[in-house]
């Protein structure tokens, strides 16, 4: 009983809000296949969850990513 979990920053998509259902669908059947196709694993008991992360809720280097893209684009 695989469980996947999928986190993503919440910006591009629509209106910078995130990926969009269509592109979430499609990370679903596409680990939901991998997982079949490497390891065997039934479709139907794999959980695939994705979480959406304010871009103030990420870091990396000390800094929120909301800082980090601020600064790359003030460039």
């Amino acid at each position: 009983m695989p469980y996947v979990n999928i986190k993503v920053t919440r910006e591009g998509g629509p209106d910078g809000l995130g990926p969009t259902a269509a592109e979430k669908r499609e990370l679903i059947e596409g680990v939901t296949d991998l997982l079949e196709q490497v390891l065997h694993k039934n479709p139907a008991t794999t959980f695939v969850v994705i979480d959406e992360v304010p871009l103030d809720n990420w870091g990396m280097d000390r800094k929120q990513v909301s800082d980090i893209r601020r600064s790359s684009t003030a460039r």
